[in-house]
């Protein structure tokens, strides 16, 4: 596998794929790499006869600095784990090669889709997240990209951008990989304790449980139902809301023609955890 320390190289890189008019998939991430990662790589190399990924750890994306500090830094494992399965390129860029001017990010326009949810309770971070995203795209150049559903708040927004920009790139989504208990795969789970990945099991469980509601209750009662769920629970509940896909905007009524998923965003002692499910 081809080790990318910096802009130049990843240039010629790039440059060799486009003189042989080969397709290249291209997989960001932040590290610390588990088997939803790797789904997603798995599908970049089915799709493109390149695959590159890139492991950048974000600072602008952080809004509590002591959660960037503690994001698990796993870079040996995760070049052993992309080794293991044939990707062919990993793009590991330095700060200055992603933010030349210094940390300031760029005034993309989202279209209200970073407003809610984790855009309310996480202040910047969608405009650090969009700004890295955008400038990966544009240095590697890939003919599809690809992003996990475990983060659809993100997934939507990245798809707004790409086609307000008209960026030349193909966004795939992929399906939330779980633990056999449920439990959606994140780089945080690696920082529970063994007693809070048992309990974490019940945010899969409520998620589920809306589903159910959502066949005979409103999204308003289907939300109250999974709230009061959490008051004897030990999980702090952040936020749960249930909006339409497109437009992540919660609706008085479940519309036929439409489709609903289920966010949530949970404490399990000082680690944060966020999930969804679609729901109808």
């Amino acid at each position: 596998m081809l080790i990318v320390r910096n802009r130049k190289d990843l240039y010629d890189f790039t440059q060799y794929i486009k003189a042989k008019k080969l397709t290249l998939g291209f997989v960001p991430t932040m590290g610390a790499l588990h088997n939803g990662h790797l789904s997603l790589f798995k599908k970049a190399m089915e799709d493109n006869q390149y695959t590159i990924g890139s492991i950048f750890v974000n600072p602008t994306q952080f809004n509590n600095q002591a959660d960037l500090i503690k994001y698990p830094r796993t870079e040996n494992d995760d070049i052993a784990k992309l080794e293991s399965i044939g990707c062919d390129a990993l793009y590991l860029p330095s700060v200055e090669d992603l933010y030349p001017n210094g940390l300031e990010c760029e005034p993309i326009k989202m279209n209200g889709l970073d407003l809610v949810m984790e855009g309310s309770f996480r202040p910047g971070h969608f405009q650090g997240m969009a700004t890295v995203v955008k400038r990966l795209l544009l240095q590697v150049q890939p003919t599809r990209a690809y992003f996990g559903e475990k983060d659809f708040q993100q997934l939507q927004i990245i798809r707004h951008m790409v086609k307000t920009l008209k960026l030349p790139v193909e966004i795939v989504g992929m399906p939330i990989v779980r633990e056999s208990n449920g439990l959606a795969m994140s780089s945080r789970n690696m920082r529970l304790t063994d007693d809070f990945k048992k309990k974490s099991i019940f945010i899969y469980q409520s998620l589920l449980k809306a589903k159910e509601l959502s066949s005979h209750h409103s999204p308003e009662t289907v939300i109250s139902k999974i709230e009061r769920l959490y008051l004897n629970s030990n999980l702090k509940l952040e936020y749960f809301t249930v909006t339409e896909e497109e437009s992540l905007q919660m609706n008085q009524t479940f519309e036929i023609s439409k489709h609903y998923r289920a966010f949530i965003a949970v404490f399990a002692g000082d680690i944060r955890l966020i999930d969804n499910l679609q729901i109808r």
